[in-house]
C-alpha cells in the first residue's frame, strides 16, 4: 500500500519546487492523496479491514489539518493545488 519510489519521484517533482523538495506543503498533500486513493481502493474490495479504515481516516485528518495551513497561508496555491489533484468541489 505504500508508495513506490517512482511514484514519489513523480509527485515530488510534479508538485515540489525541485526533485528533493519533500517538506514543500503541496507535495506533502499530493503524497497523501495517492496513499488516501490507494487505500480506499483496498477498502472497496476489503470491507471488513479495520486497520486500513483507522490509517485512511489519520491520512484523511492529516491531510485536512495541511490543506488548512496551505489555504492560511497561500491561498491562490491552496486553489490550484485541489483543482490539480481533483479533492474539492
Amino acid at each position: 500500500m505504500a508508495l513506490s519510489k517512482e511514484q514519489t519521484a513523480s509527485l515530488v517533482k510534479k508538485y515540489g519546487k525541485n526533485e528533493k523538495d519533500t517538506g514543500c506543503t503541496e507535495v506533502q498533500v499530493a503524497l497523501l492523496t495517492e496513499r488516501i486513493k490507494d487505500l480506499t481502493a483496498h477498502l472497496k474490495s476489503n470491507k471488513q479491514d479495520a486497520g486500513a479504515r483507522r490509517s485512511l481516516l489519520i491520512l484523511v485528518g492529516k491531510r485536512r489539518s495541511l490543506l488548512g495551513y496551505l489555504s492560511k497561508t497561500n491561498p491562490e496555491g491552496y486553489l490550484e493545488l485541489i483543482k490539480k489533484l481533483g479533492i474539492r468541489k
